[in-house]
């Protein structure tokens, strides 16, 4: 009967070991599939903000586009189209994209 006993300990022990092994490689899954692909772009969208100057055509997350007129510290404030009157302060982060002016050389 020992040997039966020391084969289903050693069964139990292959078991935990296994389990072990596959939360490991759902971790890792997780880790390269989901959160390392938003902190990539999280770090993007905050150099994209922090690069933003005066003058730069904005795209913001509600799908307007507009001009840079002012920035301070969180807010900036945009002109939409080619009304001069219309200029809007919003927040750094409802801006979706930037693109820079083409310079004349």
């Amino acid at each position: 009967m020992s040997i039966l006993a020391s084969e289903a300990a050693g069964s139990g022990t292959m078991a935990l070991g296994s389990m072990i092994i596959w939360l490991v490689v759902i971790f890792a899954f997780m880790y390269f599939f989901m959160i390392r692909p938003q902190s990539k772009e999280k770090k993007k969208k905050e150099a994209m903000v922090k690069s933003l100057e005066v003058g730069d055509t904005v795209l913001t997350t509600s799908g307007f586009y507009g001009t840079v007129i002012d920035i301070t510290d969180d807010t900036i404030i945009v002109e939409f189209g080619s009304n001069k009157n219309c200029r809007i302060p919003m927040q750094k982060g409802a801006i979706a994209a930037v693109e820079k002016p083409e310079t004349a050389e």
